[in-house]
C-alpha cells in the first residue's frame, strides 16, 4: 500500500474520497439551489429569506473550496465539472419558479438534514481510517448545518 504524502494509506481513503466527491456534487447543487430560492422566493416574508439564502449560499461557496482541497490534499482529484456534479449529487434540482417563504424554508431543511446525514456518514468513514483532518472540516460542516436547521425550526415555530 502507498502512502500519500500526509501519512495516510491510499488505498484506505478510496471510501472517504468517493464520499467527498458526492458531498462536493452536493455542495454545488446545493450552492445553485439555493441562488434559485434566494431569486424566487415571494411573499411577506421576502426580504428576511432573499438576504438569508445569500448568506447561506456564501457559506456554501467557502466550503466547496475546503472540501475540493481536501481531496487533493487525500492525493485524489475532486470532481470538477457540471457533468460530473449532476452524476454524483443526491440533492435534487429545482426548477425556476416563485415559491413562498414556507415552501423555500421547507426545501432549504429537508436539504440540510440531508447534508447532514451525509456528513455523518463521511465521518464515520474518516473515523475509521483516523482521518483526523477530514474528521475536523466534516464536524464544522455539521455544527453549522445543525444550527441553519435550528434556525429554521425556529423560524417555522
Amino acid at each position: 500500500m502507498s502512502k500519500n504524502f500526509i501519512g495516510l494509506e491510499k488505498e484506505s481513503l478510496e471510501n472517504v474520497v468517493k464520499e467527498l466527491n458526492v458531498y462536493l456534487a452536493n455542495l454545488n447543487t446545493l450552492y445553485t439551489k439555493i441562488h434559485n430560492l434566494h431569486w424566487n422566493v415571494e411573499g411577506p416574508a421576502f426580504f428576511q429569506l432573499h438576504a438569508k439564502f445569500e448568506e447561506f449560499y456564501n457559506g456554501i461557496s467557502e466550503d466547496l473550496d475546503a472540501v475540493a482541497e481536501r481531496i487533493l490534499i487525500l492525493g485524489f482529484r475532486p470532481a470538477a465539472s457540471l457533468k460530473e456534479y449532476l452524476g454524483l449529487t443526491t440533492i435534487k434540482e429545482l426548477d425556476s419558479k416563485g415559491l413562498s417563504g414556507d415552501e423555500s424554508i421547507n426545501i432549504l431543511q429537508e436539504d440540510f438534514t440531508s447534508m447532514v446525514e451525509h456528513s455523518r456518514k463521511i465521518l464515520t468513514l474518516a473515523e475509521d481510517v483516523k482521518d483526523q483532518g477530514t474528521i475536523d472540516l466534516i464536524a464544522g460542516f455539521i455544527s453549522n448545518y445543525e444550527k441553519a436547521l435550528w434556525m429554521i425550526s425556529a423560524y417555522k415555530a
